[in-house]
């Protein structure tokens, strides 16, 4: 799942443990399930099991349709089966954006230059990253420079679905109390750190904020990079 309500959902719907064990069942099934099939998993009756088949339905975990399980096409209305999604469950508080500091890696790897060491190959995968994302949120603003406040606004609501906790420290400085890339910044923070720092700088760039810069400001208890006034 791609966002974290859409997560702690989920994580909420299999907090039940019928729903659970029925939802284990239909994963390790190598066919489409019954209602019935799905009942006499977890010794419950028909009707039971198809209130919480339709709860997993309505989470995204699972999908459903009418279909003869075995092929063969009776009289009648066929039955409904349900089957996985294919949906990934994710849950973390703080939240972890391990998939994006892979993806960054995997361009880097796929764009290394010759020549070019692993390390820039990957702070350049990361600022285009960054600046494709900044641009992406860009709008046009009268005089066509975005002020410092503007631009530390609109970044913190970027930084914010990306798993980033913006902590406004004024109208022209801004920190971040999480870092999405934990715990592997603890397993190379030159590399995590570094990458992050190029993204973040990146973003700032594609949002056409030439007043704002993301510096690496390692403090206790925060992300290694912060946002202030660029020095003339």
């Amino acid at each position: 799942m791609t966002s974290d309500s859409a997560g702690l959902e989920a994580a909420a719907i299999l907090s039940d443990d019928l729903r659970r064990r029925m939802y284990a069942f239909i994963r390790a099934a190598k066919a489409p399930v019954t209602r019935d099939e799905a009942a006499a998993s977890v010794g419950i009756s028909r009707k039971l099991a198809a209130f919480h088949l339709d709860k997993l339905v309505d989470a995204g975990l699972l999908c459903a349709r009418y279909a003869n399980p075995s092929g063969v096409r009776r009289v009648g209305r066929a039955p409904k089966v349900y089957e996985p999604s294919g949906v990934d469950v994710r849950v973390s508080i703080p939240q972890r954006e391990h998939g994006l500091l892979a993806s960054i890696l995997l361009d880097a790897v796929r764009g290394q230059e010759p020549g070019e060491s692993a390390r820039d190959a990957a702070l350049r995968a990361a600022g285009e990253r960054g600046r494709a994302l900044g641009a992406a949120r860009s709008r046009p603003v009268r005089g066509g420079r975005l002020g410092t406040e503007r631009a530390l606004t609109c970044a913190a609501e970027i930084l914010e679905r990306h798993g980033f906790e913006p902590d406004r420290e004024g109208p022209a400085r801004l920190r971040l109390r999480n870092c999405p890339f934990h715990p592997m910044a603890e397993d190379d923070p030159d590399l995590v750190c570094g990458v992050n720092h190029a993204f973040l700088a990146g973003m700032v760039d594609g949002l056409g904020a030439p007043s704002v810069e993301a510096v690496l400001a390692p403090h206790t208890g925060y992300c290694c990079v912060e946002f202030g006034p660029r020095d003339e």
